[in-house]
């Protein structure tokens, strides 16, 4: 008997031939279920034989079962941990879209120090006195007239004299020059 020369190729063999009569061998021989429900319809071999390959059976089954499971339990948690990774990357993406962070930003250069006037005051904003071109200074954040600390003596009456200016301020408000003794009238 001569076999055609044919080229078909299986999937798990390189050798097609081999592979089918391998098949047929072991068609004749079949374990598993079928292999069982053929040793108890044909009689070769016992009740034991029979029970125990029916319990092989089960186990394998179980196992099926049991892989099964398994597997499913392991696809349910990848796939709800990809779920919570998206999830994660569209509300970083959202936040994202929705605060932009800003890369050209330059910080406001703030006030210069000093800050000089057209009638010839100036400004101190470090210190926050204005310095009128009489001279006289007034401090910004109260709006009162402004006396360097090292320059008043203070009186136990609450007045206080002004070395630099030679004034002397009463309790009730009334300058008097501290030389002369005459009262100072704004």
């Amino acid at each position: 008997m001569a076999i055609a020369n044919v080229s078909a190729a299986s999937s798990t063999s390189s050798n097609w031939l081999k592979e089918a009569q391998e098949s047929l061998a072991l068609s004749e021989t079949p374990g598993g279920m079928m292999g069982a429900l053929q040793d108890a319809r044909f009689g070769s071999s016992s009740i034991k034989t029979f029970l125990a390959k029916s319990q092989n059976n089960m186990y394998a089954l179980a196992q099926i079962a049991t892989n099964s499971q398994t597997s499913s339990n392991a696809l349910t948690v990848q796939m709800s941990q990809a779920a919570a990774h998206k999830r994660r990357d569209e509300l970083g993406a959202l936040a994202a879209k929705l605060n932009p962070t800003q890369s050209n930003f330059t910080p406001s250069k703030g006030l210069d120090t000093f800050i000089y006037f057209e009638d010839g005051s100036s400004l101190n904003t470090d210190s926050n006195i204005l310095t009128m071109s009489n001279g006289k200074q007034i401090d910004t954040t109260t709006g009162l007239e402004y006396h360097d600390p090292k320059d008043i003596v203070s009186l136990a009456n609450g007045a206080y004299l002004d070395t630099k200016n030679n004034v002397l301020t009463l309790s009730d408000g009334t300058k008097l020059d501290s030389i002369t003794g005459v009262k100072i009238t704004v």
